[in-house]
């Protein structure tokens, strides 16, 4: 039996004993964070599934793994021998986890789930569905820390303020929004667990997630004050007087729970229910009036200040420079024949973006796939498994970092060899993809996941897809992946989802061919209203400006399948690009690689 086997037969010997019929293990925190800490990749830890998202749900005699399209070839490889039977979500005949057990168990069942990680919203949704076939769900079993010997315990970062020099707004300023939406919702207190939310309101930012500037945290705003529950040992100096001048008292950071227990009778509390997990809605007492409202903070950070934006430009230029750097580098070694790899890319890069002003970390673990590796699109190189570069095809570089003044993450395809015309037919096609939505305009007022369908046009029209959305939204120096905006066809419409003045995303349609190549082109935007108003007749309409300054590579192109417009924007894409980055490019090497990979086609 491998590792994850015995662990499956451990947790179904305690299903026995419990009197549970299924157990739902998900990919979450009490955070409901996308990058977990250790401590809380239980999933992983069970299946030996490492993927970012997936479900493990175990029976009393067999386990089933959920994973969408991103993990389907990476889940098949690391679950064999585990037992574990991958669903591959989303493809036909495929029934969601909610569905299969109501298909699978009797009535009267029961499922056990952890409360802390699964929001109030998604909690209620399958409690009511299970409810249909009268199966019970319940939240307060925890066996896992018995199973898990040596469990990483929680991290213990330090935790420090954002440089005042890149912050547009101060503490005070910020919670003085948040208390007066409260003020409006006639709202006693507002509970905010959701990290990144707590970083920026706070201006503080730590390293306890891998990747994500974040510090594991809750925090509790009142109309004169607010908590903010955390392990102070790990605050520095600096960010205990940040505290102490905005009227934020701190205490221990299990003491959450103690706190909402002890809320008087009539008081109104305000969270939002799909990202506020379930057990601190448990611990608050039923006399309390529970106000289920969008966190105001998750909107307004998405909504970067002009100065936000000016300072985005900036870390773009000094980003941009590291991998004119790199690419010019990565050339050079490979063309004398050096051995080159996929984690060789990943450290390259790295060292490159390091020695940048204001440089913190990666925004998240590169991605340097090669031919059949590239079409995993959140695959994963390790020194177990990993190929080196070399022969004929196609390398898909995805990457990013986090700078004081910004964070990013571009995609780059960039050709290996020798390379078909299927592969430049490919890659035009993505490319085409992405001038499309990045030239789009488009009224005020939409809602961002319906402008998806632009973007996969071209690829449509030649009956091909991709099964990821076509953008995210981006922190600023705070999250890679940013809410609410989300450029997908297969988002929620909500208010919030609204396309506003300073909302950054990525644009990144792609191409996977299971087993030969896959192919992806990424740059951050950033949206505004437009100059060309036409008259006003029809309304404002907005636009992209693009924030990533990097070349695409031409050698891929086949200019046949561009029209003259598509040409135009490239031309000048790589015009601006070769303007901005020269100045910043001491090293000739890397001077000379950029105006050669932004001459005009």
């Amino acid at each position: 039996m491998t590792s994850a086997a015995k662990r499956i037969a451990a947790l179904q010997q305690t299903m026995v004993r419990d009197e549970v019929d299924a157990w739902i293990i998900l990919s979450s925190d009490p955070h409901l964070s996308e990058y977990l800490p250790e401590h809380w990749k239980l999933r992983a830890w069970f299946s030996g599934f490492t993927g970012s998202a997936g479900t493990l749900v175990v029976l009393k005699e067999r386990a089933y793994l959920w994973a969408d399209s991103r993990y389907w070839v990476q889940a098949a490889k690391e679950l064999e021998g585990s037992g574990i039977t991958l669903q591959k979500l989303g493809a036909p005949n495929t029934p969601s986890y909610t569905d299969f057990l109501l298909n699978t168990l009797p009535e009267g069942s029961s499922v056990a789930l952890l409360g802390e990680t699964i929001s109030v919203e998604a909690f209620f949704n399958l409690e009511d569905a299970l409810d249909s076939k009268s199966i019970e769900l319940v939240s307060s079993l925890n066996p896992f820390n018995g199973f898990w010997p040596n469990r990483p315990p929680l991290p213990l970062e330090t935790i420090y303020p954002h440089e005042a020099e890149f912050v547009s707004q101060t503490m005070m300023e910020k919670l003085g929004e948040i208390r007066a939406v409260m003020e409006d919702a006639s709202a006693d207190f507002h509970l905010v667990s959701t990290l990144d939310d707590i970083a920026w309101i706070l201006n503080l930012r730590g390293s306890d997630v891998e990747y994500n500037p974040l510090f594991l945290s809750y925090l509790l705003i009142e109309p004169n004050r607010a908590a903010l529950y955390v392990d102070s040992a790990k605050l520095s100096d600096e960010a205990v007087r940040a505290l102490d001048a905005a009227r934020v008292m701190v205490k221990s950071y299990h003491e959450i729970y103690l706190d909402l227990k002890e809320l008087e009778v009539g008081n109104s509390i305000m969270l939002d229910p799909a990202r506020t997990n379930y057990a601190l809605l448990e611990a608050i007492p039923e006399s309390c009036d529970v106000l289920p409202l969008f966190n105001p903070s998750t909107l307004e950070k998405a909504l970067k200040s002009e100065a936000d934006i000016a300072h985005v430009r900036v870390a773009m230029e000094e980003d941009g420079a590291a991998l004119c750097e790199f690419f010019a580098e990565f050339e050079e070694k490979m063309a004398r024949g050096e051995a080159v790899t996929e984690l060789t890319v990943a450290e390259m890069l790295e060292a490159k973006r390091s020695a940048k002003p204001n440089y913190v970390s990666l925004s998240f673990g590169t991605i340097a796939g090669f031919n059949e590796n590239g079409a995993l699109p959140h695959y994963s190189a390790t020194v177990e498994a990993h190929s080196v570069i070399e022969g004929d095809g196609l390398l898909l570089i995805d990457s990013g970092a986090q700078y004081q003044n910004g964070t990013t993450d571009i995609t780059r395809v960039i050709p290996i060899g020798t390379i078909t015309d299927a592969h430049k037919r490919d890659f035009t096609l993505v490319l085409k993809s992405m001038i499309t939505m990045s030239r789009a305009h488009f009224p005020r007022g939409i809602k961002m996941p319906q402008l998806d369908a632009i973007a996969r046009a071209p690829l449509w029209q030649a009956h091909l897809d991709y099964g990821h959305g076509t953008g995210h939204g981006v922190g600023y120096f705070m999250n890679v992946h940013e809410g609410p905006q989300v450029l997908s066809y297969n988002a929620k419409l909500t208010p919030q989802s609204e396309v506003r003045d300073g909302m950054i995303t990525s644009i990144e349609p792609g191409l996977y061919r299971e087993g030969k190549w896959g192919i992806r082109i990424e740059n951050l935007v950033v949206a505004t209203g437009t100059t060309q108003k036409a008259g006003g007749e029809f309304g404002e309409f907005m636009a992209f400006e693009t924030l990533t300054l990097c070349p695409i590579d031409t050698r891929c192109i086949d200019s046949s399948l561009l029209t003259k417009e598509e040409v135009a924007w490239l031309n000048a894409y790589h015009q601006e690009v070769r303007e901005r980055l020269a100045p910043k490019l001491s090293c000739e090497r890397a001077l000379a690689w950029l105006n050669e990979r932004t001459a005009a086609i």
